[in-house]
């Protein structure tokens, strides 16, 4: 069901047709410059009206991988927070709200911010909220605007002691939701047993400004690939989630919530989540997914490991491109492009190029180096497209990202402009 319309500030998204374009923005050509974005736009430029290196979004792939999303989650019967660190760009989860999503989850207090200022809705902060300044900032949001709903985890005794603190005196008109996370050995945040993670639970109870609403987890700490082993350790993972919930049920700790909430689910097993912690949903528990990256998906790492990849459904197709110039060929064998680190992700794997045109052996800071067959015709100047792996860490790069009608074509119209916020 599509989200209501007051998912977001749509005032303030229509706002940024208005910002100016200038030297700030390096996928802006000079041309440009001086003009607002809702200007340029109007004046239906092309891809080669852009300079190098650049990152794009390519639109029929950004509408085929939200529908597949949003057909899996009806299917499968849970509900949809994807984790907004992806993109950091409002005007993408707008369409993800649009499309039916509950809420946006971030990863920090800088960007519940970001949330907050375009009007979301719904936030879900995937960490502990654990600076007095901010814990004071979020309650004072919730009591002025009835409609905004926030929730954070939370994983210790002392956790539950810092909010408490930062919150007496307030006379806060609303509790605080969150949810108990459980962890894993070696992993990042959350309690490391169902035990310390019922004694959080317990100290959530306790406390007036707080309220208990649900489980939270992330099964992406236990596994990087998709062997049986890996998946297995995410079953063994999401079932102590499952277990730990039980005992909150049997506990009473939930108090008088009408829903609480099983979340979990990154971009690479929200499959397992599904398998597992699906059947616990009943009239009173619901699943929610958190999954980030399927609406940019990649041609590296998440184009190997997306369930989606491995028979859950039709594949993804990527969403961003990179593309780069041939600066030098100074040997045979050797091209070096004029895009680098500070352009293309490069920590799940090296950008890549069309094999029958050379392969990419390694990136710095400003340039990529390229093998070619001695023959090939690849020339100073000639523009490359690149597939790149990991969305994550490719939109932090860009604060304005074109997006092309259809990046296969020989000149890409240049249809949208989305701005990021990093």
């Amino acid at each position: 069901m599509p989200a209501p319309h007051g998912a977001i500030d749509h005032e303030a998204l229509s706002a940024l047709a208005a910002e100016p374009l200038d030297w700030r923005f390096k996928a802006v050509p000079v041309s440009a410059w001086g003009t607002t974005i809702g200007e340029f736009l109007a004046g239906r430029p092309r891809l080669s009206d852009l300079g190098t290196p650049l990152l794009t979004l390519d639109a029929p792939a950004l509408d085929a991988n939200l529908a597949a999303m949003v057909a899996y989650c009806a299917d499968a019967g849970v509900e949809l927070a994807p984790h907004g660190k992806t993109t950091m760009a409002p005007e993408l989860w707008s369409r993800q709200l649009a499309a039916g999503a509950r809420g946006i989850t971030v990863a920090n207090v800088p960007q519940l911010r970001v949330g907050r200022a375009f009007g979301v809705r719904r936030l879900y902060l995937a960490n502990a909220l654990v600076d007095p300044a901010a814990i004071r900032w979020i309650s004072a949001e919730l009591d002025a605007d009835p409609a905004f709903g926030f929730s954070s985890w939370v994983d210790s005794r002392r956790t539950v002691a810092l909010m408490d603190e930062a919150l007496r005196g307030r006379a806060a008109q609303r509790p605080i939701d969150v949810f108990v996370e459980l962890g894993a050995p070696g992993g990042r945040t959350g309690a490391r047993s169902i035990t310390e993670a019922l004694d959080v639970a317990e100290a959530i109870a306790a406390t007036p400004a707080l309220r208990l609403i649900g489980v939270a987890g992330y099964e992406g700490v236990v596994a990087h690939d998709a062997s049986p082993e890996s998946l297995q350790a995410v079953r063994d993972y999401l079932q102590r989630l499952a277990g730990l919930h039980s005992r909150l049920l049997t506990s009473g700790l939930y108090g008088d919530v009408d829903t609480v909430w099983l979340t979990a689910g990154g971009s690479a097993f929200f499959d397992q989540v599904v398998e597992v912690l699906g059947p616990m949903s009943t009239q009173g528990t619901k699943v929610l997914l958190r999954s980030g990256a399927y609406l940019i998906h990649d041609d590296g790492f998440y184009a190997g490991i997306s369930p989606f990849s491995r028979g859950v459904g039709k594949p993804l197709a990527s969403a961003m491109h990179g593309w780069a110039r041939v600066l030098s060929r100074p040997e045979a064998t050797l091209a070096l492009l004029d895009g680098g680190k500070r352009d293309f992700p490069f920590d799940e794997g090296l950008p890549m190029l069309d094999p029958m045109r050379g392969s990419v052996t390694s990136i710095v800071d400003q340039h990529t180096f390229v093998r070619l067959d001695p023959r090939s015709d690849l020339a100073v100047g000639d523009v490359v497209r690149l597939g790149l792996s990991h969305p994550c860490t490719a939109f932090d790069k860009w604060s304005l990202i074109p997006v092309l009608d259809d990046a296969s074509a020989a000149d890409p119209l240049v249809t949208g402009l989305v701005r990021t916020y990093f």
